[in-house]
């Protein structure tokens, strides 16, 4: 068990958010610099806080923890929060909306029509709030990063991104030493991806004394197909900042804002980080007196509630709900091993292999990347499709259809009925067995071909229901074709 001082908790949650802050009004200016930069600090006058999306975003993530729970927050839910609250309609955010509209659920809102933005940078510059919510806690963090990255980002890079920042930002509460906590966090996404591509990139620059300038070009060329704004190279320039910068705050931020491209992301991100490691203190007075303790957003939705308007309102509302995203139970297996205390830190034995594992990934990433899920009481469904959900009049798509008995303690039959639009017509078995949860072992799923009738439609609408014999509960799919 893992204990940490209330008010040193505290501290480095208010820290995260001023140095996200600094980075973001600092990075702003220069967005999209395609060369070296040679910035000093702020262009803005004392006591101006510039927007930012990157923090927005994440004020409506506590408004869906503070209405919901944690257990009530999964990527559909944070899809609805993103139609109902969060303006932004560029690039991967108007993908994902346009998508959710038109009736595909995350993962694959963040998959169709996708190709470019699902490897952008939208998502791991919104992680600070699931780190918050669970210090110390990475796997926990990094479970809530990828129900908030898949929503505009499917299974690309950016949610590869999104589960490396949330592993470090979270393991930042409990390490202080950075490559401790980049180690952690390159151990929960696979070591063929393109994020920790450019991780290594950067370390092995750094190791090898190559300056920092030479490390930013050799990370340019890396991602030259993939283009401006992407993960890779940007979460390369956050890894820039932080071993180049050698601890040192303003140095940091500035090195990895000076590497241009999304230089508000990046400069905030590395604020960010540095703070939860040394909490206030380790913020230059000038810097923190600068920028101060206001919030102002632009991508939010008036008339929708109120939001926090200063960092003391934001953590605030963070620690009203740590007591239940740390809650202990009786009756959870996956408990947060952290406890806030009034007593001194005491972290036990625990040692950084301690947080090392790609178990989540692993169980995730072996998704068809066209897949999403549905859920009732004492079960989990999840629908894969071999291929995008697209069909012209008499094409097929295969599916999977599995079922997984969650807290059930017997073993059920399903029922599985299916609601076509004229003209179409699906193969596959009506009925499924399923054993207990301690007996799962990945085999509960019948497979489906839909075949698309002669008319088109635009979209076609499918409902797919799966019950339990003899429960009330049923889980019930909507299914859209592109067509």
């Amino acid at each position: 068990m893992i204990k940490i001082n209330r008010a040193e908790l505290r501290d480095k949650i208010t820290a995260c958010w001023i140095g996200k802050n600094i980075g973001g009004t600092i990075g702003v200016p220069y967005e999209w610099s395609t060369e070296i930069l040679d910035v000093k600090g702020f262009s803005t006058k004392e006591g101006e806080v510039l927007p930012n999306d990157d923090l927005d975003l994440q004020l409506i993530w506590l408004k869906a923890v503070d209405r919901l729970g944690p257990d009530g927050i999964n990527e559909k839910v944070l899809g609805e929060y993103w139609l109902n609250y969060i303006i932004p309609h560029w690039n991967e955010y108007g993908i994902g909306k346009s998508n959710m509209r038109a009736g595909f659920y995350p993962p694959i809102s963040g998959e169709l029509n996708n190709t470019r933005w699902r490897n952008s940078n939208g998502a791991w510059i919104r992680t600070e709030i699931w780190a918050c919510l669970y210090p110390g806690c990475p796997e926990k963090a990094i479970s809530f990063a990828f129900n908030d990255a898949c929503v505009d980002h499917g299974f690309g890079e950016g949610t590869y991104a999104a589960i490396f920042i949330a592993a470090i930002e979270s393991a930042a509460f409990v390490f202080n030493d950075v490559n401790t906590l980049i180690d952690i966090g390159l151990s929960k996404i696979p070591s063929d991806c393109r994020i920790a591509r450019s991780v290594s990139i950067v370390r092995k620059a750094y190791n090898d004394g190559i300056d920092w300038k030479e490390a930013r070009e050799l990370l340019v060329k890396d991602s030259a197909d993939l283009g401006m704004f992407q993960a890779p190279a940007n979460i390369g320039f956050v890894i820039i900042g932080l071993l180049y910068g050698k601890g040192d705050f303003k140095k940091s931020i500035l090195l990895a804002v000076n590497c241009g491209d999304d230089t508000d992301c990046t400069g905030a991100t590395v604020g960010s980080i540095l703070s939860i490691i040394g909490g206030t203190e380790a913020i230059p007075t000038d810097w923190s007196e600068h920028i101060g303790f206001n919030i102002v957003q632009s991508s939010l939705l008036n008339g929708h509630g109120v939001y926090p308007t200063t960092i003391q309102q934001l953590v605030d509302g963070i620690f009203n709900l740590l007591p239940m995203t740390l809650r202990k139970s009786i009756f959870r297996y996956d408990c947060p091993n952290v406890e806030i205390v009034d007593e001194e830190n005491d972290f036990g034995d625990i040692c950084p292999k301690d947080y090392y594992g790609t178990e989540f990934v692993e169980k995730m990433f072996n998704r068809s990347r066209y897949s999403f899920t549905a859920n009732a009481t004492f079960f989990d469904a999840l629908i894969e499709f071999e291929k995008e959900p697209r069909l012209l009049p008499g094409e097929s798509l295969k599916g999977k259809l599995t079922v997984i008995n969650k807290g059930n303690p017997s073993q059920e039959h399903f029922n599985i009925h299916w609601f076509l639009p004229d003209g179409w017509s699906v193969t596959g078995s009506r009925h499924l067995f399923v054993p207990t949860t301690e007996n799962f072992d990945n085999t509960n799923f019948v497979e489906f071909v839909l075949t698309a009738g002669e008319t088109q439609n635009g979209v076609a609408h499918i409902g797919l229901e799966v019950s339990e014999s003899g429960k009330l509960g049923c889980a019930y799919f909507p299914i859209n074709i592109s067509q």
